[in-house]
């Protein structure tokens, strides 16, 4: 049986460290040993709820607060479940991919039953909190399931399955905002389109670790699309991402403390893209999850500009 952390898991989680043996291919399953994916999903949510309330000059309530801890529940369940059902649907690539070998289901740790047992009942909790929200954050809710449901065989028909996944990962900034007021403004879809570009750029720069073993198997991405240019590419996702912010923060009338935070979000992203080589795929590894930083001065960046000079 293999235990060892999987390549791109830090060394010391606290699954391998500290989770009974039996629970620790379940908590591998939903990727609870990587928890950069949890905070990739989450800030999104969080940066719309958070622009809601700024465009508003309002402060939390109650259930305001509620949305903050419900979307970061929901987001491990959702991540979970959606790591689970991708394990599923590329159990066959993964045993041929060296960084994905040993997940649960690829080395049969988990059977493919008990993963779609693990998805649904992630799923139905999930669904219980999304039920306490506004009718306009539950009807974007479930629309996100298509693009979830769609994400695992993009990288089979399409060379940007990294768009693919923006386009998932960033709904709950839609979700976010809508739960709060009950409506889509100009604002979020901005912003929204803005962690469309960022989710593009840091997951390319994820996609370099897989590069050889994607050609061996052929499985697409932006990465293996790019090529030597992959520094470029990357550069302008990332401009896009924060001309995108920025067009949020115009549209939603923040105050000059937004941009103060938008430039420190923009020197965070052209950090990594000055370090980046194609190459180097344990440093790719770092600036990806170097991207939580990122995601957190944007949204304190959001949150700042709530407040007047």
């Amino acid at each position: 049986m293999i235990t060892s952390p999987l390549p791109d898991a830090a060394r010391a989680n606290w699954v391998d460290r500290f989770a009974p043996e039996g629970l620790k291919p379940w908590l591998k399953l939903g990727r609870f040993d990587r928890p950069i994916g949890i905070w990739l999903l989450l800030l999104p949510g969080w940066q719309g709820v958070a622009l809601a309330f700024a465009q508003t000059r309002t402060a939390p309530d109650v259930y305001g607060w509620w949305l903050v801890a419900g979307f970061a529940i929901g987001a491990c369940l959702m991540r979970a479940a959606g790591c689970a059902f991708n394990d599923i649907v590329d159990r066959d690539i993964d045993r041929q991919v060296a960084r994905t070998a040993a997940r649960p289901v690829a080395s049969g740790r988990i059977s493919v039953k008990e993963a779609w047992a693990f998805v649904i009942g992630c799923s139905l909790v999930s669904l219980l909190i999304l039920l306490t929200f506004n009718l306009t954050a539950i009807l974007l809710g479930v629309g996100s399931l298509a693009l979830v449901a769609a994400y695992p065989f993009m990288k089979r028909i399409t060379w940007w399955p990294q768009a693919w996944l923006g386009l998932t990962f960033n709904w709950g900034a839609l979700m976010g905002y809508a739960a709060v007021g009950g409506q889509v403004h100009a604002a979020v879809l901005l912003l929204y389109v803005g962690g469309v570009f960022w989710t593009l750029g840091y997951d390319t720069l994820y996609a370099l670790q897989d590069i050889e073993d994607d050609a061996m198997v052929g499985v697409k991405s932006s990465a293996r699309r790019l090529g030597g240019r992959v520094r470029t590419g990357v550069a302008v996702f990332y401009g896009l991402a924060v001309l995108c912010a920025a067009g949020a923060g115009v549209a939603a009338g923040l105050g000059p403390l937004f941009a103060v935070g938008l430039l420190a979000y923009a020197g965070h992203l052209a950090l990594q893209v000055a370090r980046v080589q194609s190459d180097d795929g344990a440093l790719a590894l770092r600036l990806f999850k170097s991207n939580r930083e990122a995601g957190l001065i944007l949204l304190a960046a959001v949150a700042l500009g709530a407040i007047p000079l």
